[in-house]
């Protein structure tokens, strides 16, 4: 499996292309690529969950299985950890997706392209998480949303930064942040 998929990302890429299907880095790939440095122990990708279906075969086939799952999320272990990095997949609706993927960044990791959500889709997302899982997420979502902040230079007192907070995520969040800066 090593030599025919050295990563996960030529694994995702071949699949992704093979399928058709759009899969969106996120999570500390994406943090990384606006700037913050952020140690990552697995990729998490934004995709539709019908596409993740399509491409679950192949990814079993190449060694993952299911670790976890919700309606929204699916945690895949690799058995083959000494060369594939596990892999989250967030699912959203096509609609947002394409938004998403509309607005988007290409990038390159390990050779392959990719697309990373705008800073703006990218810290949507983090609210997101914020609002539905502020306990379990805020050691993590809210410093690279500080993080992100700060390196992008990011008004956080204007309206606009404050209409996303309160869209995505909620009045108490947007007050955490203006505390933490």
């Amino acid at each position: 499996m090593k030599d025919k998929y050295p990563t996960i990302f030529h694994l995702i890429s071949t699949i992704s292309k093979k399928e058709g299907i759009s899969c969106v880095i996120i999570g500390g790939f994406a943090i990384n690529f606006y700037k913050v440095t952020r140690a990552t122990a697995d990729v998490d990708f934004l995709i539709t969950k019908e596409d993740f279906n399509k491409i679950l075969v192949f990814l079993e086939k190449a060694g993952y299985k299911e670790d976890y799952t919700q309606k929204v999320f699916t945690r895949l272990k690799s058995s083959d950890r000494a060369s594939l990095m596990d892999v989250d997949f967030m699912f959203v609706d096509k609609e947002t997706l394409d938004g998403i993927v509309k607005e988007g960044k290409e990038v390159s990791i390990a050779g392959q392209k990719f697309m990373v959500p705008s800073l703006n889709h990218l810290i949507a997302l983090k609210l997101h998480s914020l609002k539905h899982n502020l306990k379990i997420r805020e050691n993590k979502d809210l410093p690279d949303i500080i993080d992100l902040i700060r390196i992008n230079k990011i008004n956080f007192k204007g309206k606009e930064f404050k209409a996303l907070c309160l869209k995505y995520g909620t009045e108490e969040i947007y007050c955490k942040i203006v505390e933490r800066m």
